[in-house]
């Protein structure tokens, strides 16, 4: 086995904090500042020093490893693109505010990459002229930037970030479920080597467009995403992506529509207590704006709407909540009273619980007024559905009907079918076997590499700091000198042969330092083994501890060498 360098701390760049940044919300953020492996270079950008720059380097391994084993071919394309390709898709004016635009000397338009799909189509394009030269899958490991307008969570959030990116290309829809399937699977083998609890989930495509598309959430306190699990069945979707099947209803007896008074009942709070029914039974009309036009969405009264589920529906339109101005000369729209009925300047959307036949109490387009038995499909139209209400805990499952259960979560990677999108804007063709050009399918395919890293320490830390798994740790065993001359003797003499050995090493060598200060550094460092020279180095015997489990145990270091270097 080849031998092993050992990091001694007396001469490595960790500088240990004993205090949280006082920037700092999530436990991530906390730990990898606290125990050395990143520092804020500026609002959303991080420098990785020695420590951390292991860590992200084992991850990317792992992921290396896991691409070429389905034989995907890795390259690295520039991060610094001609606006060109991203004018073709459209993508150039869809990413709005988040793309780092620039121009050169000259004045050409410029992007940093915030993903690859143009220029990977634009590669192959070049590189592949017939159907004998695909199926194909390229992959590369880079940064990209995105200009966050609220960097946070350290690395979890941030304006650039490293992330694996592949793409498939197969001239027929059967090529790219299979090449969906192998990342699929490979990714499960990924996260599953790098210790993450993970689920995979549905979820929707946003601006990469494309049709079938799976998130990997990995579930943590700090998760930026909601997911929903079902307790009795495998069903389980980030929130934005929960579809409802609209289930009409027969609303034939339903009396007919009727105003009625209701004073000072702007809100919906104000009319139902007003009325004395439940909030549900009131119907909620949301007015906002899509690319400057305003139109309404409907949910029950006490329901909140997801304004992301309504923004992926509407996309790349702008969406914007109405002001007051907005009400400015226009008699048809009531603040506060609106209701669907009778707004023939307005598209109505609404969620499937709005379904045809469902009876209402809503506005009468009126002010001190409302109308009641206000039937959807009698009394007014649905322009469209929208599953558009925030989803809450013990919603029924779409599959099974099972109240669902919510749970917070990091998105540590996303597969999609893209299918002809990028190809048809960029016209990606070969020759078939017919003789005849053949329009090309393509999967884009991701894994947040440094977010991986942020999630792994929010799922394995404890109290005293982090805790890594083995595959991705910045070494096997941590040795650390109790400080007298013989114990820092004994230290660096049994971390040599630990690295002979095969085993990465990093010793706590540090003169003037307290034991106490090297105990407290190596729980946070948190490397799995911390081996002790101390009060019995005298007579060549170690403690060995398990930073995951606590468990403690003395050993010679003939014993401390086989155990720890069997798995090495």
């Amino acid at each position: 086995m080849a031998q092993a360098q050992v990091q001694r701390m007396s001469r490595l760049m960790v500088k240990t904090l004993r205090d949280d940044p006082a920037d700092a919300e999530v436990l991530s953020h906390k730990l990898l500042v606290r125990a050395g492996y990143v520092r804020r270079t500026a609002a959303g950008l991080w420098s990785w020093l020695p420590l951390g720059k292991k860590v992200l380097a084992n991850v990317e391994r792992v992921v290396r490893e896991e691409m070429d084993a389905i034989g995907a071919q890795e390259v690295t394309l520039p991060a610094l693109l001609p606006r060109e390709p991203y004018e073709a898709t459209g993508r150039w004016d869809e990413y709005g505010p988040e793309l780092f635009r620039l121009n050169d000397r000259k004045g050409g338009d410029y992007l940093l990459g915030p993903t690859h799909e143009e220029i990977f189509t634009l590669l192959v394009k070049d590189q592949c002229s017939s159907y004998k030269d695909l199926p194909v899958i390229l992959y590369q490991i880079q940064n990209k930037y995105r200009d966050e307008a609220r960097p946070r969570a350290g690395i979890l959030r941030g304006r650039e970030f490293l992330m694996k990116d592949s793409y498939s290309f197969d001239t027929e829809d059967e090529g790219l479920a299979k090449s969906y399937a192998l990342h699929r699977e490979a990714y499960q083998k990924i996260f599953a080597r790098l210790g993450l609890d993970y689920r995979i989930c549905a979820a929707t495509a946003g601006a990469m467009g494309g049709s079938k598309s799976e998130e990997f959430l990995a579930p943590a306190a700090a998760g930026e995403d909601t997911f929903a699990d079902c307790p009795n069945c495998d069903y389980a979707a980030n929130t934005e992506a929960i579809t409802y099947a609209l289930q009409p209803v027969d609303g034939s007896a339903v009396p007919a529509l009727e105003e009625i008074s209701t004073p000072d009942t702007p809100t919906i709070e104000t009319l139902a207590a007003y009325l004395e029914v439940a909030a549900s039974a009131t119907l909620k009309n949301l007015l906002v704006k899509v690319d400057g036009e305003i139109v309404a969405i409907g949910v029950p009264g006490d329901r909140e709407v997801d304004l992301g589920k309504v923004e992926a529906h509407f996309a790349p339109a702008v969406v914007e909540l109405v002001t007051a101005e907005d009400f400015t000369g226009r008699d048809d729209l009531v603040r506060g009273y609106v209701g669907p009925q009778g707004l023939e300047k307005v598209r109505y959307f609404a969620d499937p619980r709005i379904a045809p036949g469902t009876a209402w109490i809503t506005g009468a387009n009126k002010a001190g007024l409302h109308a009641k038995n206000v039937v959807a499909g009698r009394d007014f139209e649905v322009d469209g559905y929208i599953d558009s209400v925030v989803v809450q805990e013990g919603d029924p499952c779409p599959a099974c009907g099972t109240g669902l259960k919510l749970d917070r979560a990091i998105e540590i990677g996303h597969i999609f079918q893209l299918g002809r999108k990028y190809a048809d804007a960029l016209g990606l063709d070969v020759l078939g076997q017919q003789g005849k050009p053949v329009r090309v399918t393509m999967g884009s395919y991701g894994i947040g590499v440094s977010r991986a890293v942020a999630a792994l320490a929010e799922q394995h830390a404890d109290e005293q700091g982090l805790c890594w798994p083995k595959e991705i740790a910045p070494a096997d065993v941590h040795v650390v000198a109790a400080g007298k001359a013989l114990q820092t003797e004994l230290a660096l003499d049994v971390s040599d042969k630990l690295a002979a050995a095969g085993a990465r090493v990093l010793v706590d060598d540090r003169a003037g330092v307290s034991p106490g200060v090297k105990f407290t550094d190596a729980e946070l460092i948190g490397v799995p083994k911390i081996l002790v020279a101390g009060r019995r180095s005298a007579e060549g015997v170690l403690e060995l501890k398990d930073r995951r489990t606590g468990e403690r145990e003395e050993l010679t270091v003939e014993e401390a060498i086989a155990r720890l270097t069997a798995t090495a």
